[in-house]
């Protein structure tokens, strides 16, 4: 019998495409990003003296498994011979997330921590039972979908357990079921974002969901990280297309959602958006989708400033104005992006750019002039559309270019936030000192960028890119720099996190957003559905008595 609310499912799963293949071990993509046209002249900036670049390694040396050949033998009897193994090849590719620690950690460290094993199941019952025998026996269990993580949140800690298995989820990939009366599909919780886009378009249509992860992310990690897309303003966060989930915990099954809405108490999908597998795993998501667009219309401006462009999206939003993608990049980045390009090199102001989808070219193009008609009255000129469709066609690029540029010595790294339009001037203008300052006396003077590129009638978020030399010791230089800014994001009322999510890096920063009293609600409902504490050990849940995290800090062991 199909659980509730999940979308009319055929008699054997419809076929997956396969997924790209799965990043390098020790970068975020397979192939190395070729440095922008304008590069030379912005590191020539930034690297005014010797260069510190970090070399890759061919091949990391592990941390040994220690994991029991009986524990082997037992995952072997659910999942298959082939469904778990202790080998380095496997393993090496399941080291954590792709934050710039990460990578960094991965060019330094030796050995570098691994999984004890990695297993991989074929569906939800083989997920459950998976859980059932790690709680039976004490071995901690990480979910790992897409490996995307920027905060540490699929590291393989072993918390107080004797080892802890890589609970590969792409064995799960599959579109389950179609409801095309109600416009809602089923997806194994593994299944990525290009699979979900293939399996979908055949059918006339998309999720639109398209993060900057979209390459390698999973659907799972999207619903377990409230992840929000480069199209959120004309098709949500991931949230808002979550109608059902399926998940397995420790001590059982839940199955949640089954009508568009319900007083039935409070939601308990709430519960798991945003869960990062501290609480179970999710292993299959119903979501929302719509008919793919007949047409997409294009648009650039730039404002004098980056507060003339803010006040003019804020009036767009308020008043009910949909594009479906909208952004606006500060200053900074707009002079930064042009020179990287080796473009728009006297482009002044801010940047904004904007797409617009419709079912005929008249309905793209009504909200493209509405929004037009209030940009101009804020000062904004037309650029036409030659910027916004140069943004679509790089906006996956990026990631990979973070390894080129250690390569020659130089830090780029995100983190991002939001507030509301109130105090956003305030949340840009600290978190930008905080971390100008924090860099400047490691040694090395930074550049600060800035977009906003979610927006909502109450506020929006802002996205940093931080780009300096690297120095002798650069774990050390990023780590003081991030916690700087996460103070600085509390004092000025923002939050730790917008959609990278809590992980481990955040953790230490979540009690002074939702409360003493919020940290123990989170500890409660962890010891109800995750008794022996087995499930991604040190994420999310602050610890009892914590107040700042040293894996954030990065300044103790």
């Amino acid at each position: 019998m199909d659980a509730p609310g999940h979308a009319d499912r055929p008699a054997r799963p419809l076929a997956v495409p396969e997924p790209a293949t799965r990043s390098s071990w020790d970068a975020w993509g397979t192939e190395p990003a070729p440095l922008p046209p304008g590069a030379k002249a912005l590191l020539t900036t930034l690297l005014p003296g010797k260069p510190r670049p970090v070399p890759r390694r061919e091949r990391p040396t592990l941390t040994p498994s220690a994991l029991a050949d009986d524990d082997l033998t037992a995952l072997r009897g659910i999942v298959g011979e082939n469904g778990a193994t202790r080998a380095d090849d496997a393993r090496m590719l399941h080291l954590g997330g792709k934050s710039t620690q990460d990578l960094l950690r991965r060019r330094l460290d030796d050995p570098q921590t691994a999984p004890d094993a990695v297993v991989r199941p074929a569906g939800h019952d083989g997920v459950a039972a998976v859980l059932a025998l790690c709680h039976q026996r004490g071995l901690a269990v990480v979910p790992f979908g897409g490996g995307t993580s920027v905060v540490g949140g699929v590291d393989p800690e072993r918390g107080a357990h004797r080892a802890v298995i890589a609970l590969d989820l792409s064995g799960t990939a599959a579109l389950l079921g179609l409801d095309e009366v109600s416009l809602l599909a089923t997806f194994g919780a593994g299944t990525t974002g290009p699979q979900a886009e293939e399996l979908l378009r055949p059918r006339g249509y998309t999720l639109g969901h398209f993060p900057q992860s979209f390459a390698y992310a999973s659907l799972g990690g999207y619903a377990a990280t409230r992840s929000s897309g480069q199209a959120s303003r004309g098709y949500g966060r991931f949230d808002d297309l979550v109608h059902a989930l399926r998940v397995a915990t420790p001590v059982g099954d839940l199955d949640l959602g089954r009508s568009p809405a319900s007083a039935a108490g409070p939601d308990l999908r709430e519960l798991f958006l945003g869960s990062e597998g501290a609480l179970g795993v999710l292993t299959e998501v119903t979501v929302r989708v719509r008919p793919v667009p007949a047409v997409t219309a294009y648009r650039a401006w730039t404002f004098p400033d980056f507060a003339s462009g803010a006040s003019a999206l804020r009036e767009a939003t308020q008043r009910g104005i949909r594009p479906t993608v909208l952004r606006l990049s500060d200053e900074t980045e707009t002079r930064v992006n042009a020179v990287m390009g080796g473009h728009l090199t006297r482009m002044r102001g801010s940047l904004a750019v904007a797409t617009f989808e419709g079912s005929t070219p008249a309905e793209a193009e009504a909200t493209r002039d509405a929004l037009e008609a209030i940009f101009t009255a804020h000062g904004a000129k037309s650029r036409g559309e030659d910027p916004a469709r140069s943004w679509e066609r790089g906006r996956f690029s990026s990631p990979a270019l973070r390894d080129t540029l250690l390569d020659a010595g130089v830090l780029a790294e995100t983190l991002e936030t939001a507030a509301t339009w109130a105090r956003l001037p305030g949340l840009k203008t600290a978190v930008t000192d905080a971390l100008t300052r924090s860099l400047t006396a490691s040694g090395t003077k930074p550049i600060v960028l800035c977009h906003i590129s979610h927006v909502y009638p109450a506020g929006a978020s802002l996205y940093f890119t931080v780009v300096a030399a690297l120095t002798e010791q650069p774990q050390a230089q990023w780590a003081r720099a991030k916690d700087a800014a996460s103070r600085a994001i509390g004092e000025a009322h923002g939050t730790i996190t917008h959609h990278h999510a809590v992980g481990r890096d955040h953790r230490g920063y979540l009690a002074g957003e939702i409360g003493d009293l919020g940290t123990e609600i989170l500890r409660r409902v962890k010891s109800t559905l995750d008794p022996r504490s087995i499930m991604n050990p040190g994420v999310l849940v602050p610890l009892s008595g914590e107040t700042e995290m040293p894996h954030a800090s990065g300044l103790t062991a």
